[in-house]
């Protein structure tokens, strides 16, 4: 419909009464009615057109513009998704904590003397978030993100499918275990002394090859139109299984960790392309300068319904940075005895799929624009905590504490043998 232009007055155009004009203008002669047609093309349908160009061959363009869906199946479909998967790690994380007490305070009511001064965490293999780890969050997140706008290509990419394949089988293979290990609890107390990598559970050593091969098969097939379904199962078993070794320890810290991301995510969306004309979340996200549907760090669903067909998606940090904050509300809650109604797990949880929902609903009225997600969840889930703790008069001890003050029985019957055992025997008091 365009002719290549060997000067301004060589080009012609069709308009929309299908009549030839010079693209020239004599001194005379009023503005006419011109419109140039602008077609928007799928990336696999442009690279079929441009091979039969190349090749001389005869092409016949017919447009058609379908009107898309009032509601998209698939942004319905990745609301549940992030949804069960903060879900599902939150009430694992707070099982854990609670088995981990369980097991000090049986230890000290066993062996009070060599567990008095010992914190009843039980955070064996667990990692505790600080302050100064939630700031550098940003510097860190943001140079691997520079890092990979600039150095996006092929190979690149491969790197970073090696990597999430990696996280993808560790984090399987823990879900899988903890999972089964319910129904076969002798394989999964046997161990056996590997090189490298010390005891090991039976149970581990035949579930890792399964994880493996499953990711070996996802990445050879990755670019399948079926390939998401291995992505999203990667994904949310690394997810959770961050969210169980990755802990907040409070509100203090979960409150710096999602501002912080607040502001990385609106940056890194709208403020960069004054920096480098376009927005670099956006284009990373997507694998623009690559050949691959997208980079493997996000949740993917595809428009099965929409007649324009792509994938909607959403990024792992949308669901694992709200999700450590949660999973700390419903840890307290249990250590707390709170009901569902009384605690503030329940209102987290709402809190975040609204937050979630209006994304989506941004998404659509700004004509599919990337958003960033953290700009609408990180003020109804941190919102929504911190004014139910201040209302409900706890936010103090939230904020420095993150456990609800309680008095362990066992301690207070030891200290109580403990000083008699040493008034008998003659020692100090002050000693203690």
């Amino acid at each position: 419909m365009v002719a290549e232009a060997a000067g301004a007055s060589a080009i012609l155009i069709i308009n929309d009464r299908k009549e030839l004009y010079k693209m020239v203008c004599d001194k005379s002669e009023t503005d006419l009615n011109i419109g140039i047609p602008a077609v928007m093309l799928p990336q696999d349908a442009g690279a079929s057109l441009e091979t039969s160009l190349q090749h001389a061959s005869a092409v016949a363009v017919q447009l058609y513009s379908p009107d898309r869906p009032l509601v998209d199946t698939a942004e319905v479909f990745l609301w549940f998704m992030a949804i069960g998967t903060i879900l599902c790690a939150s009430y694992w994380s707070a099982w854990s904590a609670r088995e981990a007490l369980m097991e000090y305070e049986k230890l000290l009511k066993d062996a009070p003397e060599e567990l008095m001064n010992m914190e009843a965490t039980g955070s064996n293999g667990i990692v505790d978030i600080t302050t100064t780890s939630a700031c550098l969050f940003v510097v860190i997140a943001s140079c691997f993100l520079i890092l990979l706008y600039k150095l996006m290509s092929f190979w690149f990419v491969e790197l970073l499918v090696v990597l999430f394949c990696i996280g993808g089988v560790e984090g399987l293979q823990t879900c899988l275990v903890a999972l089964l290990s319910r129904w076969f609890k002798r394989a999964g107390e046997s161990f056996l002394r590997v090189p490298y990598f010390g005891d090991v559970s039976y149970l581990t050593l035949a579930l890792s090859p399964l994880c493996i091969v499953f990711a070996a098969v996802w990445a050879v097939y990755r670019r399948e139109s079926f390939a998401w379904i291995g992505q999203d199962i990667l994904g949310i078993a690394l997810i959770v299984t961050v969210l169980q070794i990755v802990r907040v320890p409070n509100l203090k810290v979960g409150t710096v960790l999602l501002s912080c991301a607040f502001l990385y995510d609106i940056f890194w969306v709208f403020i960069s392309k004054r920096w480098f004309h376009e927005s670099v979340m956006i284009v990373v996200a997507r694998g623009d300068r690559t050949a691959e549907d997208g980079v493997p760090m996000l949740l993917k669903m595809p428009r099965l319904f929409d007649p324009w067909g792509g994938y909607s998606i959403i990024g792992f940090g949308d669901i694992l940075l709200p999700g450590l904050i949660i999973a700390f509300s419903l840890r307290y809650d249990w250590a707390a005895n709170k009901s569902l109604r009384a605690g503030y797990f329940l209102w987290c949880m709402v809190a975040y799929g609204s937050g979630l929902l209006i994304t989506y609903i941004a998404l659509n009225l700004m004509d599919g624009h990337g958003q960033p997600a953290l700009l609408y969840i990180v003020p109804f889930t941190l919102g929504t905590f911190l004014f139910l703790g201040w209302k409900r008069g706890g936010l103090r001890n939230l904020w420095i504490q993150g456990d609800p003050p309680r008095v362990c029985t066992h301690i207070q019957h030891s200290r109580v043998r403990i000083l008699k055992e040493n008034v008998s025997s003659g020692r100090s008091l002050n000693a203690m």
